[in-house]
């Protein structure tokens, strides 16, 4: 029997290891957002700092914040999927504990999903440093992209996306430990659907130095496993693809 989601309720998705300088404003980003149709689903991946003292507090305040802790650390992938085993609702939301949503973020975002009866959307980004500080400004992003549009550019920020379980069904995130969302998002649109972007910058994107997602290099190995291992694209595809996300990346790294 599939599961039966709630019309009209948004799941955050968020894991949470050893967050404890930035998990409470991600978290009261999401209890500020005017849309107030939210749960919010977090799965701590064995922090051992107080993310844990910090979302109790949250809890005792909001009942719409669910916590689980997994019992050893199994990596950001096995969280998510944990939350959305969880979760209730029609639509999924992902927030890292990092990041910051702007309170208009779910509103506009699921009128424009009606609008175009979109089942994936995702926003523009504002680029702030580890004190909040804006490093780089909202920059125009693409309105439609499709799987192979994705193939050879990263360009859907985690914390931007939510998506319509009624229109894409119930799914679950590749175990693997960097870039399941960019693998997520290829399982996704690899259904032949379209991804609608919002061109406003609603979500802040926290750029912190020594992360994966700052090391290009490891970026670069992490899509070729993904080309390779999750998507079976043959090795001379997988160069071509992995050449146009270098040069996109770099592209993007100087716009």
């Amino acid at each position: 029997m599939s599961k039966q989601f709630i019309n009209g309720l948004v799941s955050v998705i968020m894991p949470v290891y050893n967050a404890e300088r930035f998990v409470k404003q991600a978290i009261m980003s999401i209890l500020s957002q005017t849309y107030k149709e939210v749960e919010i689903i977090i799965v701590d991946d064995c922090s051992i700092d107080k993310s844990f003292d910090i979302i109790k507090e949250l809890m005792a305040e909001n009942k719409n914040i669910f916590y689980y802790k997994n019992e050893k650390n199994l990596g950001p992938a096995v969280a998510r999927n944990k939350a959305i085993e969880l979760s209730k609702g029609r639509f999924l939301a992902f927030l890292d504990s990092d990041d910051i949503w702007q309170e208009e973020k779910i509103e506009k975002q699921l009128e424009m999903m009606k609008q175009k009866n979109a089942a994936f959307s995702y926003t523009a980004i504002e680029t702030i440093n580890e004190m909040g500080n804006t490093i780089k400004l909202k920059k125009n992003i693409k309105q439609v992209v499709d799987y192979n549009y994705i193939l050879k550019n990263t360009i859907i920020p985690c914390s931007t996306v939510i998506v319509d379980r009624n229109l894409l069904g119930d799914f679950r995130m590749p175990l693997i430990r960097a870039g399941q969302d960019y693998a997520t998002w290829l399982l996704l649109l690899r259904k032949g659907i379209k991804a609608y972007g919002l061109n406003e910058a609603l979500v802040k994107y926290r750029k912190v130095p020594g992360s994966v997602s700052s090391n290009k290099f490891q970026s670069l190995k992490k899509v070729w496993r993904i080309y390779r291992e999750l998507e079976n694209i043959n090795f001379f595809k997988s160069l071509y693809f992995s050449l146009c996300f270098a040069v996109n990346a770099v592209k993007k790294h100087y716009s």
